[in-house]
C-alpha cells in the first residue's frame, strides 16, 4: 500500500510539501493524491483544489491548504470546494443512485503553520502536521469498489470523453468487433500514475518524456497543454509537431479536455497548435521554424530551397541552425514549448524552440525511444542544453532525493498495442527471427547501442542478460501490456499475415475483409485505416485498391491527398482512410491493414529504414493487425512471424557486441558496391524525391522523412 503523488502547479507550496510528505510517510495508507488539481468550471469561472485524495479505501478526499497562520474561512472554503466537486461528480451516470451520489466525499483543512487550531466540529475538521494522517484514516470506512474507483478517478482526471471514438458506437451483436473495441476504449478509462504525472506535473525548464508507441504520448501532451492553458490563462503556449495530420487531432483533444475540465472554450489566441516548419500563407499554415523566421527578419528556408542549397544534410534541424546563428537576440515569444515526435526533429531545431520561451523556458518535449529503430536516440537533454543557460539558471537535472515535479518521465505500459502485436513489430523490426545470411550471422538488422533501453520502455529479462556477446530473451509483462488489450481475441484473429500472386489478389481480398468489417463485424468507416509502407509509391498502388473498394460500394479517399494536410479521418464522409507510413503517424485505428509489406523486405533497399516502415505501421493497430503482400519477398516474411509465433511472442537473439552493432549499420543502412565507397548511392534517389514533390507525386512532409533517413 501506498500513495502516489502527481504535483501539479499550486501556489501553497509548503502546505502541500508537507501534506505529500506525511500522508506518502503512512505505509497504512493508499491512493492518488493530486496537488493542485482538478480544476472545475464554475460560473465564475476556473476554480482549482488545493489537493485531492481518491482511494479505494477512502473515497474522496478535498484538503483545504492553509499557507500561514491564518485559518479564517475554513468552513465556507470547505463548503465550497465540496459543492463544487459533488455538482462535477454527479454529471456522470455512472457515479449516481438515483439522485444520490455514490461517491462519498469529505473534506479536510490542512494548517501545519497555524499555532492553535480551532474546535473540530458539525463536520469541519481542521488538522495540523501532528492529527492530519489519524484524520485521514478516520475516513478509511468510506471504501469504493474497484470499478466505482476507476470510474470516479475517471471523471476527476477529466477524460472520461478523451479516449471515446469520434461518433457514438450502434452495437447489436454483442461478439462483434465492433463490441469488442467499444469494450476495449471503455476499459482505458484512467491515466495511469505515470501518464497523470506526465500531464500535471510541470518544472521551470525542460521536462522529457518518453516511452514506445501506444504508451499515451501525444494523449498526455494534449491533455497537458490544455491543464497548463487552464492554470495559467495569460500564458502563450504552443503545442508543436512533424506530422500535419496531428493537427486537428490535437485541437480536438485539447478543446475537449479544457471543456470539460473548465467548461469553457480555449482561447486559441494563447494556445496555438502548428507544425514544426510551417510556410508563407496564414494561419493555417504556420509553423514554429516560419514563425521564428518572421519574427526575426530571416530568410526562410522552404523545402525545395533547403534540399537544394544544403544537399544532404537540408532538414529542418540545418536550417534552424542557420537561424539560431542569425538571430543574435532571440525574441521570447512564449511561456511554454510542447514538442510531439522529437524523435522526427533534431537538436538544433529543438534549442530553436528553447530560443523562444521566456525563463524559466519551459520546454516539454515527448519523444519515441523505438520509433526511429535508428539504433541511436536523441543526445542527452545536457548534450543538447546544457545544465544552465545564461544567468545561471538550471534547466536540467534533477536531485535524485528531491520530491518535486519530475523532469524526465518515461511511460513503460503501452495502452495501444497489445503484446502479441508490440512483440512482432520489434521482432520485425529488428531482425530477431531473419534467417542468417553472409552478411549478417544472426540475421540481425539494426540494435540499440544502449541495451538498457529494452527496460526503459517495458521488456523484462525472462532470462539470459541483457549484455554484449550474450544470449538474452526479453518478455513483456502483464503491468507493461495490460492483458485486456489481446483477451478479447484469438492470436490467430489479432494477428494474420496473407501471401498473394498479384496486386489485384491482394485489392480484392482487402475490399471483401473490409466490406464484412462494415457491414457484419460493425466497425465504423474510422476504426479501419489502409497502410501502403513505401510513401513514394502510396499515390499509384493505393489505385487499384480503391477501384476494388469503390466496386465493393465502399468510399475511400487518400489522406493528404483528397484532404487537407492536416486531415487525416473525413468527418464528413463515412469513408476509409488510406495513407502512407509518414502521415499515419501519431494516429491510430481499430483494425490496420498494411499492403505491400513485401516492399519491407526487398534486400537491394535501405533495409533498416524499411524495417522500420513496417514496425510504424503494425503499431498503429490498437486491436488487429493484417499484414498483405505480394509475391516470395513475402514468404521469407511471413516465416519470421511464425518462428515468433512458435516462441510464444518473445525475443531472444545474442546482443551483438559494438563491433557487430556497427557492422549492422555498414550491410543494412548503406546501399552495396561501389555506392558506399564513394558516397553517391543515395543521390540519385534524393533527386527523385525533389522531382517527385515538385510534381506533387509526394507531400513535403513524406518528402522531409524520407530524406532524413536517408541521412541516417
Amino acid at each position: 500500500m501506498s500513495i502516489d503523488v502527481v504535483r501539479g502547479t499550486t501556489v501553497k507550496p509548503a502546505s502541500s510539501g508537507e501534506l505529500a510528505r506525511l500522508l506518502t510517510g503512512a505505509p497504512d495508507l493508499s491512493g492518488q493524491l493530486f496537488i493542485g488539481y482538478p480544476i472545475l468550471g464554475t460560473s465564475t469561472g476556473s476554480y482549482p483544489i488545493d489537493a485531492l485524495l481518491v482511494s479505494e479505501d477512502g473515497g474522496v478526499v478535498i484538503f483545504d491548504l492553509v499557507e500561514g497562520t491564518d485559518a479564517g474561512g475554513y468552513r465556507e472554503r470547505q463548503d465550497d470546494s465540496f459543492n463544487k466537486l459533488e455538482a462535477k461528480l454527479k454529471v456522470y451516470p455512472q457515479l449516481n443512485d438515483r439522485r444520490q451520489l455514490r461517491v462519498p466525499i469529505e473534506t479536510i483543512s490542512f494548517a501545519p503553520g497555524v499555532p492553535t487550531l480551532p474546535q473540530n466540529g458539525e463536520g469541519y475538521r481542521i488538522t495540523n502536521g501532528q492529527t492530519i494522517v489519524d484524520a485521514v484514516r478516520q475516513l478509511q470506512g468510506n471504501r469504493l469498489e474497484h470499478d466505482l474507483y476507476r470510474s470516479t478517478l475517471s471523471a476527476i482526471e477529466s477524460i472520461s470523453t478523451i479516449r471515446q471514438g469520434r461518433a457514438r458506437r450502434v452495437i447489436e451483436q454483442p461478439d462483434s468487433l465492433g463490441a469488442r473495441l467499444k469494450r476495449l476504449e471503455d476499459s482505458i478509462a484512467t491515466l495511469d500514475h505515470q501518464q497523470s504525472t506526465a500531464v500535471i506535473e510541470t518544472v521551470e525548464g525542460v521536462q522529457r518524456i518518453r516511452g514506445l508507441a501506444g504508451s499515451g504520448k501525444t494523449i498526455v501532451l494534449a491533455l497537458k497543454a490544455a491543464y497548463l492553458h487552464a492554470q495559467h490563462p495569460d500564458w502563450r503556449i504552443v503545442v508543436t509537431f512533424n506530422t500535419q495530420s496531428l493537427k486537428g487531432f490535437f485541437r480536438r483533444l485539447i478543446h475537449n479536455f479544457f471543456l470539460e475540465m473548465t467548461g469553457e472554450e480555449p482561447d486559441w489566441d494563447r494556445i496555438r497548435v502548428i507544425h514544426g516548419w510551417g510556410a508563407p500563407g496564414g494561419p493555417d499554415r504556420d509553423g514554429l521554424y516560419f514563425e521564428f523566421c518572421r519574427t526575426h527578419n530571416l530568410q526562410y528556408f522552404d523545402f525545395r530551397t533547403a534540399a537544394r542549397m544544403f544537399g544532404r544534410i537540408g532538414t529542418l534541424g540545418r536550417i534552424s541552425e542557420v537561424a539560431l546563428n542569425q538571430a543574435h537576440e532571440p525574441k521570447e515569444l512564449y511561456d511554454a514549448v510542447l514538442v510531439d515526435e522529437a524523435q522526427d526533429f533534431t537538436p538544433p531545431f529543438l534549442r530553436l524552440c528553447l530560443s523562444l520561451l521566456k525563463d524559466p523556458k519551459r520546454l516539454v518535449y515527448a519523444y519515441d525511444e523505438l520509433q526511429s529503430l535508428s539504433g541511436e536516440s536523441l543526445p542527452s537533454p545536457e548534450t543538447m542544453f546544457g545544465g544552465v543557460i545564461a544567468g545561471g539558471m538550471q534547466i536540467w537535472g534533477d536531485d535524485p532525493e528531491s520530491e518535486g515535479p519530475r523532469r524526465d518521465i518515461i511511460l513503460q505500459r503501452c495502452y495501444r498495442n497489445s503484446r502479441p502485436v508490440l512483440v512482432t513489430a520489434h521482432a520485425l523490426g529488428f531482425g530477431v527471427y531473419r534467417t542468417p545470411t553472409e552478411q549478417s550471422e544472426t540475421g540481425l538488422i539494426q540494435m540499440f547501442d544502449n541495451p538498457m533501453l529494452w527496460t526503459d520502455v517495458g521488456y523484462h529479462v525472462a532470462s539470459g542478460e541483457l549484455e554484449e556477446g550474450r544470449e538474452v530473451v526479453l518478455r513483456r509483462t502483464e503491468d507493461t501490456s495490460p492483458t485486456f488489450l489481446e483477451e478479447h481475441s484469438k492470436i490467430e484473429e489479432l494477428i494474420q499475415f496473407h501471401r498473394f500472386e498479384s496486386e489485384e489478389d491482394q485489392a480484392r481480398w482487402l475490399a471483401m475483409s473490409i466490406f464484412n468489417n462494415l457491414r457484419e463485424e460493425e466497425l465504423r468507416h474510422d476504426d479501419i485505416v489502409v497502410i501502403n509502407p513505401d510513401p513514394r509509391s502510396t499515390r499509384g498502388k493505393v489505385g487499384v485498391v480503391r477501384r476494388a473498394l469503390q466496386e465493393m460500394g465502399i468510399h475511400s479517399h487518400l489522406a493528404g491527398v483528397d484532404t487537407r494536410a492536416d486531415t487525416f479521418y473525413r468527418q464528413d464522409a463515412a469513408s476509409i482512410t488510406l495513407t502512407g507510413i509518414y502521415r499515419v503517424k501519431g494516429n491510430e485505428a481499430g483494425m490496420v491493414y498494411v499492403i505491400n509489406a513485401q516492399d519491407c523486405n526487398l534486400p537491394t533497399m535501405n533495409l533498416a529504414s524499411i524495417r522500420n516502415q513496417l514496425f510504424t505501421a503494425i503499431t498503429r493497430s490498437k486491436s488487429w493487425i493484417r499484414v498483405l503482400g505480394v509475391g516470395s519477398h513475402m514468404d521469407s516474411l511471413i516465416e519470421e512471424f511464425q518462428r515468433l509465433k512458435e516462441a510464444n511472442f518473445v525475443l531472444r537473439f545474442h546482443y551483438p557486441t559494438s563491433e557487430q552493432r556497427e557492422n549492422l549499420r555498414i550491410v543494412h543502412r548503406d546501399m552495396g558496391g561501389a555506392d558506399q565507397a564513394t558516397g553517391q548511392g543515395r543521390q540519385p534517389e534524393i533527386q527523385m524525391l525533389l522531382q517527385d514533390w515538385e510534381a506533387g507525386n509526394i507531400e513535403a512532409e513524406d518528402a522531409m522523412s524520407r530524406l532524413r533517413e536517408l541521412m541516417d
